[in-house]
């Protein structure tokens, strides 16, 4: 099922449960993915592609994280609480994320392929990463992995 008809059943599904804090999230996921739309209108894309969906979802949970640190350092632990519900929801629609292990041999294997033989290569490594594994990698993590690889 594609990422946008998931959001608009689990919508349905949140809202005849009575789940308040489930469809404000999902709302809010629909009210992102809108403005994503409409941003990518003047290069003549109508509707975007499901690798730029996972994308925006990615930086929601990423903006959510810092969030929640800066709540905590506040003292704010009912914000905290609220952005980490709107976390666990949006990650439900993310793939999942790949361990530390299954990382490490996917560098290997992407440093291999490219026989890149030292830090100028990077780039090489990272483009093969992102079109192997890019749904189910997150590349934030595995950057640094790869210069110390490389490196």
């Amino acid at each position: 099922m594609a990422l946008r008809d998931a959001f608009t059943t689990r919508l349905k599904t949140a809202m005849l449960a009575h789940d308040a804090p489930t469809v404000s999230a999902l709302r809010m996921i629909m009210a992102k993915l809108k403005d994503t739309d409409i941003a990518a209108r003047p290069k003549g894309i109508t509707a975007v592609e499901e690798a730029d969906i996972l994308a925006m979802l990615r930086g929601m949970v990423k903006s959510r994280r810092e969030s929640v640190t800066l709540y905590r350092q506040g003292d704010r632990p009912e914000l905290a609480a609220k952005e980490e519900a709107e976390i666990a929801v949006i990650e439900s629609f993310l793939p999942q994320q790949m361990t530390d292990e299954a990382i490490a041999e996917a560098v290997d294997a992407a440093i291999a392929e490219t026989a890149a033989a030292g830090i100028k290569d990077m780039g090489k490594v990272m483009a093969a990463l992102k079109s192997r594994h890019a749904a189910a990698l997150d590349m934030a993590r595995v950057g640094p992995l790869v210069k110390a690889r490389l490196g």
